[in-house]
């Protein structure tokens, strides 16, 4: 292969779309590394393992030799996203967006090499425009092209309030490409028209347009909807490493597999003969599982700390004295999943108190852990709850 077969087969790994690949290989062959662009507004202050899908391909960029631009919305934050909502987006306070931004710098770097990443917060263009040149970039734009957006026209047609400050989150995010001259943009699915405005503000203004590379959105532990911490679908990248190792473990075998494309570090080929292995039943599906839960909390915390999820894990679930015959609760996220509700709608406590009281003295363990925290609710996943001695629950949190 040329080298710009090499680097495409690496970019196109795993992705949803590129437009355009003749325009992508044309800007690589100039020999010079390309201005690669991708947006984070900080809407929340935790990243999960649904982010880290397009800053793996972020990586990848930086490993060809590429310049990568991690672009904190601070502006557009402060807006809303529209994308994918069927109502108008609660604005945040600078505050919030300011805070939440500094915990994502802290996060990113554990996928990124910040010696090679570009930190840029679109403040520093945005938030100097005054009405003037608000007006003029609002005037770059149709409200027929506008409403072309799946979740603009069909909040229309259902007669469900749309914000005029909201088709300025589209238009604001596209002059971010303007102002950093980028050549590549990357974004989940979901970002498509934010992204093609982006390529068409530039044309707009006198500059190249960019290409644009979509990834798939990472399903979450429910193996249905996208990842997301409203869902309580999520692995959070900060979260305990027996937390990230009993979640990935708790994922489908199905969707192992789209894990390890989409997340893991692993090459296709390695992958390929890695489920080849499974399907032949020369490795069993949970020993390929463990090793991506082990991989992934590797990654964000210590191979040592992986290692010591991955026994604990077993000591749970492999026997360690959890009877085979523990009953089964099933609940849905939110209230109902917080310890003291569910121990009583399971039958373990007479009452919340008693739980609480309980929990207090120690006695509650969820998944080898001791847990006294008796308002977090727990998300999505199956859990071993232990109670004093002898009381044993296996808890599903949908």
């Amino acid at each position: 292969m040329t080298d710009i077969d090499r680097q495409m087969a690496t970019i196109k790994r795993g992705m949803a779309e590129l437009i355009d690949e003749t325009e992508l290989r044309k800007k690589i062959a100039r020999g010079t590394p390309l201005r690669v662009k991708v947006g984070f507004d900080p809407t929340a202050p935790d990243l999960h393992l649904g982010h880290t899908v397009v800053m793996h391909k972020m990586r990848h960029f930086q490993e060809l030799g590429h310049h990568v631009i991690f672009l904190i919305g601070d502006f557009t934050g402060r807006i809303g996203d529209p994308s994918g909502r069927s109502e108008t987006r609660p604005p945040l306070t600078e505050e919030q967006v300011l805070a939440n931004a500094e915990t994502y710098k802290k996060q990113v770097f554990k996928i990124l090499d910040p010696q090679k990443t570009e930190v840029a917060f679109n403040s520093a263009w945005l938030g100097k425009m005054d009405a003037t040149a608000f007006i003029r970039l609002a005037s770059s734009y149709t409200v027929a092209r506008m409403m072309e957006r799946d979740d603009f026209e069909k909040r229309f047609r259902e007669q469900r309030p749309i914000s005029i400050h909201e088709f300025l989150y589209p238009l604001c995010q596209g002059y971010d490409s303007v102002a950093l001259k980028s050549d590549v943009e990357m974004g989940g699915t979901d970002q498509k028209f934010n992204l093609l405005v982006g390529r068409s503000l530039q044309a707009h203004y006198g500059i190249e347009s960019q290409c644009i590379l979509t990834l798939p959105l990472l399903e979450g532990t429910d193996g249905v909807r996208k990842m997301s911490k409203s869902y309580g679908n999520y692995i959070g990248i900060d979260e305990a490493p027996s937390q990230i190792f009993g979640k990935v473990m708790a994922i489908s075998d199905e969707l192992m597999w789209r894990y390890y494309e989409l997340l893991s570090a692993k090459s296709l080929e390695d992958i390929a003969a890695l489920k080849a292995s499974v399907q032949s039943g020369e490795l069993h599906p949970k020993v390929a599982k463990e090793n991506l839960a082990h991989e992934m909390v590797s990654r964000y915390h210590s191979e040592k700390e992986a290692d010591e999820a991955r026994q604990g894990f077993n000591a749970v679930f492999a026997g360690g004295g959890v009877p085979d015959d523990m009953p089964e609760h099933s609940c849905a996220c939110g209230e109902d999943s917080t310890p003291p509700v569910f121990l009583e709608a399971a039958g373990l406590v007479k009452s919340r108190g008693e739980a609480k009281r309980l929990m207090k003295e120690g006695a509650l363990s969820i998944d080898g852990e001791r847990c006294e925290d008796a308002v977090t609710p727990l998300t999505a996943g199956e859990y071993v709850v232990k109670l004093g001695k002898k009381r044993f629950l296996k808890l599903v949190v949908r």
